[in-house]
């Protein structure tokens, strides 16, 4: 190592770390911001704190992302809204059963969001979102509509093919949501939806309300002659 980098690194340590590096890429700000905003709500998070963490000065978030609402909707896209594409995708190849389909969306569902540190986005939008209705709108755009389409268009798959019942499909998505609702509102609440004394498995947990989900939905058998 030069001496001239040897003097400025010792005696320079932040200013020549920050020099090397230059700007965070910015997923590691988003994954930052992700952090603080499920931890300490979007209202509590100040853009200080996450160019901080990011191991950043504020202006240099502020390239990236020029406001903390526009952070924010970078999180939601980078971490759900984001993969409808891919899930969408996933449906149109899937070759099994709609209620094998049902089964799998609910488990796939937990293993890549509601076990994440994003679940907690949907729970800062339940607390948070009357206050920021801007941010509120957006999630409804890019998170809930999106995700109630996919849901419909798994419903009415097995309708068309006779293995579930012609239901309201606008209202029948919501038994599959709520289920999950609760498990990310467990997950982020101190466990305060349960007794304190026993514990949820997430994943048979989900098994079981799928199960019930489907028996609910399943066409009934025809009567006899």
């Amino acid at each position: 190592m030069p001496a001239s980098r040897f003097i400025s690194d010792k005696f320079f340590p932040e200013r020549n770390k920050r020099e090397r590096r230059k700007e965070a890429r910015p997923g590691e700000l988003l994954e930052a911001a992700l952090d603080l905003f499920v931890d300490k709500g979007f209202a509590a998070t100040r853009a200080e704190e996450v160019a901080a963490r990011a191991g950043v000065s504020k202006g240099t978030l502020f390239l990236y992302f020029p406001s903390k609402e526009e952070l924010f909707k970078a999180v939601v896209t980078e971490n759900l809204s984001g993969r409808f594409t891919e899930w969408n995708a996933e449906f149109e190849a899937f070759e099994g059963s709609t209620s094998d389909m049902l089964r799998y969306c609910m488990r796939i569902w937990w293993e890549r969001v509601g076990s994440t540190k994003a679940s907690g986005l949907t729970k800062l939008m339940l607390s948070e979102g009357r206050n920021f209705p801007e941010l509120a709108e957006f999630y409804r755009q890019e998170v809930v509509r999106p995700g109630h389409a996919l849901l419909r268009r798994i419903i009415r798959r097995g309708i068309d093919s006779g293995e579930f019942a012609p239901v309201d499909v606008d209202h029948a998505i919501y038994a599959v949501i709520a289920p999950m609702i609760f498990l990310m509102l467990w997950k982020h609440s101190a466990m305060i939806c349960v007794d304190g004394e026993s514990e949820i498995d997430p994943e048979k947990y989900l098994a079981i309300q799928a199960e019930t989900v489907l028996h609910g939905l399943a066409m009934p058998p025809k009567a006899g002659p």
